[in-house]
């Protein structure tokens, strides 16, 4: 499926010159200026910035939860004027139903679309197979951990088939083995369903275990300051870490960071916190 997805243009995103101003205290604030970037069809793109550099702005104008105060987004060349069932949203935050068991949870699109019952479960129990949730299928959310509950929603994403997957620091929070879990699984995921998926992580070792490509922003007013091809092979392991081409690839975007976390350095703000945490992961580095 992967293969078929590539040969086409379903999902190809274009992200054309937009600016967005948002008006804090009574004054303007430009978050995005001339941003402009492709999200490939077929592909895992991984953005990646700096501390409020923008990238949840970027991922509501894609998804048509925004608008563009300037330029546009499209979608295989249709103009994005609002929400629509080609996208489909992770956010950092569940949006599961509590008073629903998790393959109710994930069988609630298709059944609201149409789809009979029975089937949309089916689907729903290979989805939730393909995560590693056989046999919680009749549990609530109050009765899985927070990491089971973000496998649940990428597969209630994913059983909906849109063209573009965005997920918006969808780890965040878990502690480093229910992340690592986390990407294991989701790597299954992409690998298998092969969907156009933008994924906003701020941890520069999990864009790289995951992506095809980098897009990295500078500072604000935020555009693309580079974009890293990863050429790792897939299907991905953990152990592609130890690589030198992952080291390399690791140091780039590090050094690319840094340079646009320095621009935004006040102490005791979150850009400071941000500058400290990249230059600690460069010195492990040496």
């Amino acid at each position: 499926m992967r293969e078929d997805r590539r040969k086409g243009s379903v999902g190809h995103v274009r992200v054309s010159e937009v600016g967005k101003v948002f008006a804090r205290a009574g004054r303007p604030e430009i978050i995005l200026k001339d941003c402009t970037f492709d999200v490939l069809p077929g592909r895992l793109n991984v953005l990646i910035g700096p501390s409020g550099s923008g990238k949840s702005t970027l991922v509501n104008l894609i998804a048509g939860y925004a608008t563009p105060s300037v330029g546009e987004v499209e979608i295989d060349g249709t103009r994005v004027t609002g929400p629509g069932a080609d996208r489909m949203v992770v956010f950092q935050e569940t949006t599961l139903f509590p008073w629903m068991t998790l393959i109710d949870n994930i069988a609630f699109g298709p059944i609201q679309a149409g789809v009979p019952k029975l089937s949309a479960h089916e689907q729903a129990r290979a989805l939730l197979s393909k995560v590693g949730l056989t046999g919680f299928e009749h549990r609530f959310t109050d009765q899985v951990s927070g990491g089971m509950q973000r496998r649940a929603e990428v597969a209630r994403a994913l059983i909906n088939r849109p063209k573009v997957l965005l997920l918006d620091e969808p780890f965040r929070g878990l502690d480093h083995m229910s992340r690592g879990l986390m990407q294991e699984y989701f790597l299954r995921l992409f690998e298998d369903e092969g969907i156009t998926t933008l994924f906003v992580t701020s941890e520069v070792d999990e864009a790289i275990l995951l992506a095809d490509r980098v897009i990295v922003l500078s500072y604000k007013p935020t555009a693309v300051k580079s974009i890293l091809d990863v050429f790792l092979p897939r299907p991905r392991t953990f152990q592609m870490q130890t690589l030198p081409q992952f080291a390399e690839l690791k140091g780039a975007t590090l050094q690319l960071l840094y340079e646009e976390a320095l621009k935004g350095f006040v102490k005791g703000t979150a850009a400071s916190a941000e500058l400290d945490r990249l230059m600690a992961a460069q010195r492990s580095m040496r």
